[in-house]
This record gives C-alpha cells, sequence and structure tokens, in this order.
C-alpha cells in the first residue's frame, strides 16, 4: 500500500509546482532545501516536498 496524501497536500504542491518550475526537482532533499523559504511548518514542508518528487518522478 502506498501513501495517503489530503487534498490540501496534493492542491499546495501542483501550485507550487506550477509556480517554482525550475527550482522543484525530483529530488526530495533539494525540494526541502527550497521549500524552507516558503512552508514554516516542518512537517508540511516535508510531505509537500515528498509529493512534489513523486510527481516530477512520474512526468
Amino acid at each position: 500500500m502506498g501513501n495517503i496524501r489530503t487534498t490540501f497536500i496534493k492542491n499546495m504542491s501542483k501550485e507550487l509546482v506550477e509556480k517554482y518550475p525550475d527550482e522543484l526537482t525530483s529530488d526530495f532533499q533539494k525540494n526541502k532545501e527550497f521549500l524552507k523559504k516558503v512552508i514554516d511548518s516542518k512537517d508540511l514542508r516535508n510531505r509537500i516536498a515528498g509529493y512534489i518528487a513523486k510527481l516530477k518522478k512520474t512526468k
């Protein structure tokens, strides 16, 4: 079974990918470092960085 993510995580991730297409990659660590500037919450930042990495890998 895979991870279950809320629609908030999915929607926020898609918005950030549209807003910052060049800065976000399929690498979780790079995404996490970039999102430190945008999101304060560590848990939320990690969840969004992971979902963005998954989105970028599938594209």
